[in-house]
């Protein structure tokens, strides 16, 4: 069926009033999580909208934006990941406004001195990379386990040795790999936009310069770990050396040494000390991207 230009006026017209009710709706104060989850339940286009535009004006303003696919695709990627954080954390912020809360976040993220989403490695095919799996592993248990063999080239049994976790932990790892390779890095390479092509050259880029890439990778492997540590609170502070050496002792803080040691090379490699005594059952960690799981 041919729409009139009339019909089509009147559904651009109701299509913006549905949007500005919608606007309207978030723009109340909610107060229990349940309220919370029945007013963005029904307005994730708008906020994710709202999230990418609000990242597309900040890169303009400071001389960071080009006209290109590549800056699209990252600023919707950027614009899914504060969308995710709010919905994560929007539950525990009421009773607040949901625009509101939105709008903060993201603000927050773009007001640090230096804020990740401007790096300009970021645009690069290895940026985008380890951004998605680095971001993917703050939300994601999958992928977190997925972060020892990317960045270090851990299989299940070195990352049971590192952490000394117990069995039944042990067997959640095995499971973990196996998703993450089964369909996780597929999923998160889809929702960072690599191409088979960009992958490719990324392996062929480490298989002829391999100190050269690794060193590349593990500059921004450390700037990406400390942004994302930022995310989870309650996960973010390095422990010194006898702090470590209590947890391992006392045989306490499984999911604190799974969830730090991923994205903290430094207490990693504090930790492989404490725990090698002298025999070591995995060599010392060292960045060894792995471009495919």
């Amino acid at each position: 069926m041919v729409l009139t230009e009339e019909q089509r006026a009147l559904n651009r017209d109701r299509g913006m009033s549905d949007r500005t009710t919608t606007v309207g709706r978030l723009d109340e104060v909610v107060s229990t999580p349940e309220e919370f989850d029945r007013a963005v339940s029904q307005a994730l286009p708008v906020l994710l909208d709202r999230a990418t535009s609000y990242t597309k004006r900040f890169l303009r303003e400071t001389g960071q934006w080009s006209e290109d696919v590549a800056h699209e695709k990252f600023v919707l990627r950027w614009g899914a990941e504060y969308l995710e954080r709010f919905l994560i954390c929007g539950r525990s912020e009421v009773p607040c406004r949901p625009l509101f809360l939105l709008d903060s976040l993201v603000a927050k993220q773009h007001s640090q001195p230096e804020p990740f989403c401007y790096h300009p490695d970021l645009l690069t095919p290895l940026g985008r990379f380890l951004d998605g799996i680095v971001a993917r592993a703050a939300i994601s248990r999958d992928a977190l386990i997925g972060l020892y063999h990317h960045c270090y080239g851990f299989g299940p049994g070195d990352v049971i040795a590192l952490t000394g976790l117990n069995g039944s932990e042990s067997q959640r790892i095995y499971k973990n790999f196996r998703r993450w390779r089964d369909s996780g890095w597929q999923r998160a390479m889809d929702e960072v936009g690599m191409t088979e092509a960009e992958l490719n050259e990324l392996s062929s880029r480490q298989e002829r310069h391999p100190q050269r890439f690794n060193g590349e990778s593990e500059r921004l492997i450390r700037f990406a770990q400390a942004h994302y540590r930022k995310s989870e609170p309650d996960h973010y502070p390095c422990l010194s050396r006898p702090q470590w050496e209590e947890m391992f002792t006392q045989g306490y803080g499984y999911d604190y040494r799974i969830w730090h040691l991923a994205l903290c090379l430094d207490c990693m490699q504090t930790a492989w000390a404490l725990g090698s005594k002298g025999t070591p059952a995995v060599d010392k960690p060292r960045v060894e991207l792995r471009v495919r799981p």
